[in-house]
């Protein structure tokens, strides 16, 4: 009795395959974008914090000032490159530590001007910041204590002003009033999750950008390469008590320094980006509502269409429930027809979309069978309202129906 309700649903879907398509339509749109939502958010959430582990889990950043929004500051001093010394000599658990600074600048170079982020630190900004050298080398010691003129540059640097990216070891650029050469080259990281560039930069000596650049010996960021082995929140506290002694901070004053951990913001971002794909797939889901509501009416009208077929069946001895049982198999084939074309669609489209997006596709099984699942529990509620009323069809009246 199934096996036959499954074929004269499947000869009645195939009767009026348009009209069927433009059934399930709202249940492809929903399926679709459940799916397509999710898998871009789970994308976007692996490709920041791949960004952020890039960084290292276990670097530390301190910043002036208390964190009123993205990089602000009120009222609170600058660094100094004594308080990198103090966090590494009289802490224990710190590896390495950057002190640094920055400006945004043009720089000239083989008749070519580019407009980029000068970056005056030492020798441990590659090491805390995961940088290795595609050519060329580091600052040296004595570079580093004299603030000669040399840099480090990214592979964007190198593309936009000597149009090439390997053999700029040895070439010059000028920034502001000065000749810098050119000493190593950085492997390319490529474009952050957020959009930056970053291989877009120069590097100098820290003395070098804060005397010919900056004319002062300010600092605006420390940054901490900790021992993975070290208990993280102890070290934290630890560099809060530091630096709260050395810039003279009473024990009522708050702090004027921030403090970013990078795995913490990782386990931010992502609790973030969660929440928001499953508020984006939610939303999304109410496609799946609506489809439903589609299926409902065509169904509807298709038993409207064969009331004279159905009367027919019933008065030559078909039962209510085998009328009922036609009607549901009917609605969950659209319903599982509908699932289906939206799953295929949202593999095409996440895939379109995540390499548009520059992040990864990452295929999730559970969201796919969720959807589908979904989908064909709509076909059946839905569904079931229009197979009832074909089931309580009066023989007799539903013969003479014309």
């Amino acid at each position: 009795m199934i096996w036959n309700a499954f074929l004269l649903a499947i000869r009645q879907i195939w009767r009026n395959p348009m009209r069927s398509l433009l059934t399930v339509l709202g249940v492809v749109i929903g399926v679709a974008a459940v799916i397509t939502m999710v898998t871009l958010g789970n994308g976007a959430t692996t490709a920041i914090r791949e960004e952020i582990e890039s960084f290292g889990n276990n670097q530390i950043m301190l910043r002036p000032g208390m964190r009123l929004g993205p990089g602000q500051k009120v009222g609170a001093p600058d660094f100094k490159t004594e308080d990198a010394r103090a966090l590494m000599t009289q802490l224990v658990g710190v590896v390495a530590v950057a002190p640094q600074t920055s400006k945004s600048m043009t720089i000239v170079a083989n008749g070519r001007n580019w407009q980029t982020s000068v970056i005056g630190t030492d020798a441990n900004y590659f090491e805390i910041d995961n940088r290795e050298l595609s050519e060329g080398r580091y600052f040296e010691e004595g570079e580093e204590r004299s603030g000669s003129a040399v840099c480090v540059i990214g592979g964007t640097i190198a593309r936009e002003l000597f149009g090439r990216e390997t053999g700029v070891v040895g070439e010059n650029l000028r920034t502001g009033s000065f000749s810098c050469r050119i000493v190593g080259l950085l492997k390319t990281k490529g474009t952050a999750a957020m959009g930056g560039d970053q291989d877009d930069l120069v590097v100098m000596p820290l003395k070098t950008v804060q005397r010919r650049i900056l004319g002062e010996s300010r600092v605006s960021a420390l940054m901490i390469r900790m021992d993975p082995t070290s208990d993280r929140e102890r070290l934290k506290e630890a560099i809060r008590d530091l630096m709260r002694e050395r810039r003279s901070l009473s024990a009522d004053d708050d702090d004027n320094f921030t403090i970013m951990d990078t795995a913490e913001i990782a386990a931010k971002v992502a609790s973030t980006t969660k929440i928001m794909t499953t508020l984006l797939g939610a939303v999304a889901g109410v496609s799946l509502l609506v489809g439903g509501i589609g299926i409902m009416n065509i169904m509807l009208v298709s038993v409207t269409e064969r009331t004279r077929e159905i009367g027919i069946r019933l008065a030559i001895g078909a039962l209510g429930r085998e009328v009922l049982m036609q009607f549901l198999i009917e609605a969950l084939m659209l319903g599982c027809l509908g699932g289906l074309l939206g799953v295929l669609a949202a593999l095409a489209a996440s895939q379109v979309l995540c390499m548009m997006m520059d992040v990864p596709f990452i295929f999730n099984p559970g969201i796919n069978i969720l959807a589908f699942s979904v989908s064909a529990a709509t076909g059946i509620v839905f569904g079931f309202f229009p197979a009832r009323r074909a089931a309580r069809l009066d023989p007799i009246e539903a013969v003479r129906h014309e």
